[in-house]
């Protein structure tokens, strides 16, 4: 396995951060906008939700397209072509004349920048293995979650001197610079004897046998659920915080981004410390967190607190993502470098399905409560502990290594 070591970690690491932060971006930069863009195409808070909602299928579709066509053709050249529909995709989001045409044009962009997430986790896959895994995806979730922290900070400071198309203008110039360093700083990662062969079947196949594999399966949901359970938060946020609490889309998008503070230091907590502490117990940390995070925030909602009372459990919630999505990350992709990208598929779109079902449900009660966020958010906490303990901690394999051990 060639592990890239020094200078040549930190730029691979900058490079596939700043491809995997477009899902970030294209997810969380419009968010200040989203009282803006019901006023301007006059349609309703739940439709430019589901906005959201498609933007999330499409980058759960995508991966699982994206994934397994990396492991038949390689890395660089499908990650070329979708990059470049990304860069067509923003600006038709851009120059959308109703709130329907913006929703398909959302998904599109959403299926495009799929590309990024999928092929920067399996790129990372093919370079290392081991420890080296989980120290390498640590400092790659710092720049890649350096993405929540700029967008909506970004996205705010758009609106105040443009309106809500300049986000994707911007988006659109994100998406060409990246398709620019991408033809000249990435090299191909999967040598030609090392990719699947071009068969469906052998794809449904790869999809089929990571599904049986219980461990990898508690993993997947594992860290679906909790993802699910912060685009909750994402969908909801911006009208909790604006149209509730009254601030201003700036000091909201300070609010979101200070958050990404909290999912550097949860995913450099794995990183740094993962050679004394495993992964598995930074897991069971993680989950324990979120659900007591979960719920303190679901009863600051119901005794309608102070706007910190909402932000401080919100705050720790997002720092569970940091822990619980490297950790689950390694621990399920450590087997799987014959098919990563099929795994790293599969470990992308769950999050992104089950996001498509919280995100709207958020909206239901209308845009002046913040019950329905606060149910949606522990519900998806207390669902990733039940897959944990559920599949990964009963796995029937982890039975007969314990009994071999006794013995």
């Amino acid at each position: 396995m060639n592990q890239t070591t020094g200078t040549k970690r930190l730029q691979l690491a900058l490079l596939l951060g700043s491809l995997a932060i477009l899902g970030p971006f294209t997810i969380d930069m419009y968010l200040p906008s989203f009282p803006t863009i019901v006023n301007e195409f006059g349609t309703t808070a739940s439709l430019v939700q589901i906005s959201l909602t498609t933007c999330l299928l499409g980058l759960g579709l995508g991966q699982l397209i994206i994934g397994p066509m990396s492991d038949v053709l390689g890395r660089r050249k499908p990650l070329l072509i979708f990059l470049s529909l990304y860069l067509l995709a923003s600006i038709i989001c851009a120059i959308a004349p109703n709130i329907y045409f913006f929703i398909a044009a959302r998904f599109m962009q959403g299926f495009a920048a799929a590309g990024g997430l999928v092929i920067s986790r399996a790129i990372v896959r093919d370079v290392y293995s081991g420890k080296e895994l989980t120290k390498f995806f640590s400092l790659l979730m710092i720049v890649s979650n350096l993405g929540p922290i700029i967008a909506p900070i970004a996205g705010g400071g758009i609106l105040y001197f443009t309106n809500w198309t300049g986000v994707f203008i911007a988006l659109a110039c994100v998406g060409l610079v990246l398709v620019i360093i991408t033809s000249f700083k990435l090299e191909e990662t999967l040598p030609t004897e090392k990719r699947v062969p071009s068969n469906f079947m052998n794809v449904v196949k790869n999809f089929g046998s990571l599904l049986k594999d219980r461990e990898f399966t508690g993993y997947a949901l594992t860290q679906g659920f909790i993802i699910a359970g912060i685009f909750a938060y994402v969908s909801g946020i911006s009208f909790v915080y604006q149209n509730i609490y009254g601030v201003s889309p700036q000091v909201f998008s300070f609010l979101f981004g200070v958050n990404g503070i909290g999912l550097i230091i949860g995913s450099q907590l794995v990183g740094r410390l993962s050679g004394s502490i495993s992964e598995k117990t930074f897991l069971k940390f993680g989950l324990i967190l979120s659900n007591s995070a979960g719920a303190i925030l679901l009863v600051a909602i119901l005794l309608k607190a102070p706007i910190v009372a909402i932000a401080i459990p919100i705050f720790f919630l997002v720092m569970c993502i940091g822990i619980i999505a490297t950790s689950s990350f390694a621990l399920a992709m450590e087997s799987q470098g014959h098919i990563a990208g099929s795994a790293s598929a599969l470990l992308g779109v769950l999050p992104f399905m089950l996001g498509s079902i919280t995100a709207p449900l958020v909206g239901i009660a209308g845009e002046h409560t913040a019950v329905p966020m606060g149910i949606t958010i522990l519900s998806a906490s207390f669902l990733a502990l039940l897959s944990f303990y559920g599949l990964v901690q009963r796995s029937p394999l982890k039975v007969e290594v314990a009994k071999s051990v006794n013995y």
